[in-house]
Order: C-alpha cells, then sequence, then structure tokens
C-alpha cells in the first residue's frame, strides 16, 4: 500500500493519477468529498489531518510508502506528527517534498528553514527516505489567469530575473518512481529543474503567442508586490515569499540542474509545452 497525503493539490494530485490501477493507493485529503474523483478500483480515499495524529494513524495502517507533502510553515509540528505515526505504524520509505532553497545557505527565510529542519527530522526516522527538492512550479503562472483574461496583462516582481522553474508533472514522475522502486532512490536527494532558466517576461511572451493574443508585462514594485502577498498570506509567510524573490532577482535560482533527464531518460519539460497544455484557464 502507497499513502499519498496531499492528494488534491498539485504534486499529490499527479502522483496519483499516474499510479492508479497499478497498484492499491490510500490518498489522504481533509476533505474526502472534494477527492471523490479521485477515487477507484484500487484507490481508497481518507480523510485526515496532520494536525491530528489520531488521524495519521489510522491513514498509515498497513502502508509501505508514503510521499509526504506538508504546506504549512506556521504549523512545524506536521511532519513530526506524521513521522511519528508513520514510524509507529511499520513505514518503510517516505519520499519527502522539499524544495531546493535547503541546499542556499543565503536562503534564511522562515519557508527554508522549516523545509531544512522537515529534512532533518525525516532523516532522523530511521526510515528510508528520499527527498525532491524542486525549483517553482510552472503552474504558479496560473496566478497571472484572472489579469490575462480580463485585460491581456501580467503583473509580477522581477520580471527578468531567471528562474529554472519545473513541470509539475516531472515531479510527479519522480515521486512515482521513488514511491514504487525505495531501494533504487533511498538515501537520494534530487534537485529537479526545468531544461532553462527562464523569466517572467519570457513566459508572457510564450503565453502571448499560444493564445494568439497581446500580453503586457507589468513590473510590480517591491510595496505593490508585499501588499499583494499579504492579501493572500499570513505577514510571516509573505515576508519569507519576498525574500526568495530577492533571492531570485540576485540569480540565485537560475541554475539548471541534470536530475529530471538523469532519473526519466528525457529532456524536462519546457514552459512552452506545459503552457500549451494549460491554456484554458488563460483564454478568454
Amino acid at each position: 500500500m502507497i499513502l499519498i497525503t496531499g492528494a488534491t493539490g498539485t504534486i499529490g494530485r499527479l502522483v496519483a493519477n499516474r499510479l492508479a490501477g497499478t497498484l492499491p493507493l490510500r490518498l489522504l485529503t481533509r476533505d474526502p468529498a472534494g477527492a471523490a474523483a479521485l477515487s477507484g478500483e484500487r484507490n481508497e480515499v481518507v480523510g485526515g489531518d496532520f494536525d491530528d495524529p489520531a488521524t495519521l494513524r489510522v491513514a498509515l495502517a498497513g502502508v509501505r510508502s508514503a510521499l509526504l507533502v506538508t504546506a504549512n510553515p506556521l504549523s512545524p509540528t506536521q511532519d513530526v506528527n506524521f513521522l511519528t505515526a508513520a514510524r509507529a505504524a511499520g513505514v518503510q520509505h517516505v519520499v519527502k517534498l522539499s524544495a531546493q532553497a535547503v541546499t542556499d545557505p543565503e536562503a534564511t527565510d522562515l519557508i527554508s528553514e522549516w523545509q531544512r529542519e522537515n529534512e532533518r527530522l525525516l532523516r532522523a526516522s530511521q526510515m528510508s527516505w528520499t527527498l525532491l527538492r524542486p525549483r517553482a512550479y510552472m503552474s504558479n503562472t496560473l496566478s497571472w489567469s484572472r489579469s490575462i483574461r480580463a485585460e491581456g496583462v501580467v503583473r509580477a516582481l522581477h520580471g527578468t530575473a531567471c528562474n529554472a522553474t519545473i513541470d509539475p508533472r516531472d515531479v510527479a514522475e519522480v515521486a512515482a518512481r521513488a514511491l514504487t522502486d525505495p531501494e533504487a532512490h533511498a538515501g537520494r536527494e534530487y534537485a529537479l529543474t526545468g531544461p532553462s532558466a527562464v523569466t517572467a517576461v519570457e513566459q508572457t511572451r510564450v503565453l502571448a503567442r499560444l493564445l494568439h493574443r497581446p500580453l503586457r508585462f507589468e513590473e510590480l514594485t517591491i510595496d505593490q508586490a508585499k501588499r499583494g502577498l499579504l492579501n493572500r498570506y499570513p505577514a510571516p509567510i509573505a515576508e519569507a515569499l519576498m525574500e526568495s524573490a530577492a533571492r531570485m532577482h540576485l540569480g540565485a535560482k537560475g541554475h539548471v540542474l541534470p536530475a529530471v533527464p538523469d532519473l526519466l531518460g528525457r529532456p524536462a519539460r519546457a514552459y512552452h509545452a506545459w503552457a500549451a497544455d494549460h491554456l484554458d484557464p488563460f483564454r478568454m
């Protein structure tokens, strides 16, 4: 049995879809009704919460391998709760979704430090582990869809800063391999990037070509970007995201690494390939 946490999220849903029908899956979500579409002959959807250890103990019973995706640095006990329950349940292998920033000594923001601590906890758990460290997801540009539809405009901070963004489908494929072949991936740390470093200005041009309509890029000021983040996130997370953006502006996120082609035997998907497959949200 494989357990997938975050089953309705960006990576968890893709991993569940990739492995569906191949072996028994248990899909953990806080909202089982919202994950009904993921149920199937060999899929079991269960409710659970990282802040509720009792639900984790139930979800982990009989599980051999697990994908661990936590997303709230303001709840630092969530990984502790999961790993404690997993070890008690006899889980053999945990694939942890982390972030490439943990390898950057200049990344001292809240989110990076939280992920470093989560990695330390997993290594100390006495279970076998694999760490996935992706750069930003190409799908993050879906946040531009409303302004593109309504105004033909993309607004972002540091529009000419490079980021080796990755297609979430590539992350999910690596995760699926690590979950189904733990021995081959035990103790490995995978830095996952796309095939090239791209800027927000370049991504805007790609979307304009694919949509066959002109799009305009507007650079946000620091204050505008921070206000936008504060409208969506608690202040500590907004501050961490601003620190992350500043490091990108200084060139910290533009390095392309070979893990994806080495692992998958093909090039990582480029941004234009991701965008071509996800145009509907951007269309008028």
